[in-house]
């Protein structure tokens, strides 16, 4: 009998002895990020023109007679496809151009502003966004019908999302670089858009006169790269001296 007592007590020495230490061992503090300082003195800028060559493509109406609520926003106007838009002045729209290359081993901090979407007129707007990896995404529904927001991810998590009409915006984000995420609406099938996740705060979507500006750019060596949705992608390799300023004009052909 004394035997058993003494061990139980070890035993019970021994895990108690265990919890002590468990208490006392704590979890190393987390290393602070250390995020890279831009000197703007010797920052520069990457701009250019995104221009299209060759046969412009006739403009195609958009079908939405499945959801007559979305034919009654245009009345009798006729909504054209966008997945090739031609400005005014002969360039490409909807074109993503961003810092590919040259910014390895620099973290940047995402920026607080968050970057929206807009659904009006059963459509997304804009077409094609960029945002930085940690930055927040809002998603409104300015419509009167329910719509579903449906980014197809694979390096980020892949997320689907209904919203009606009344509904308050959503917020998400995008941890990691992903070109492109194409995003559709599960509801009405012609709903399209894009969104340029980019672990910097360089990138671009160009303007309606064809232009893009990326500021605020260090000094170096870098590979940049446009992209669209039908064109596919094409690269530049551009020098900036220190407050430097660069041109690169990307040409697409179409059929």
């Amino acid at each position: 009998m004394r035997n058993k007592v003494l061990v139980c007590l070890s035993v019970s020495f021994t895990f108690c002895l265990t919890l002590v230490q468990a208490g006392c061992t704590s979890k190393p503090a987390k290393e602070p990020v250390s995020y890279f300082k831009v000197d703007s003195s010797t920052a520069g800028e990457v701009s250019g023109t995104v221009r299209y060559t060759g046969k412009q493509p006739a403009a195609k109406p958009i079908d939405m007679d499945q959801d007559p609520a979305c034919v009654r926003l245009h009345g009798k106007q006729i909504v054209p496809d966008e997945s090739v838009s031609i400005n005014a002045n002969g360039t490409l729209a909807n074109v993503f151009v961003y810092v590919k290359a040259g910014l390895e081993g620099k973290k940047f901090q995402p920026p607080s502003t968050p970057i929206a979407i807009d659904q009006k007129g059963c459509w997304f707007h804009p077409r094609v966004i960029g945002i930085q990896a940690g930055q927040i995404l809002t998603v409104s529904n300015s419509d009167p019908v329910t719509h579903n927001i449906h980014p197809l991810a694979h390096t980020n998590r892949e997320w689907n999302q209904s919203q009606s009409e009344g509904d308050p915006p959503l917020k998400r984000r995008f941890v990691r670089q992903e070109i492109m995420i194409p995003v559709k609406c599960n509801i009405h099938g012609w709903m399209r858009s894009f969104i340029g996740v980019v672990d910097h705060p360089y990138f671009a979507v160009n303007g309606t006169d064809g232009s893009f500006n990326i500021k605020n750019l260090p000094p170096g060596s870098y590979t940049v790269e446009a992209w669209h949705e039908k064109f596919g992608t094409q690269q530049q390799q551009v020098t900036l001296s220190p407050s430097g300023s660069v041109s690169a004009t990307f040409t697409f052909t179409g059929d």
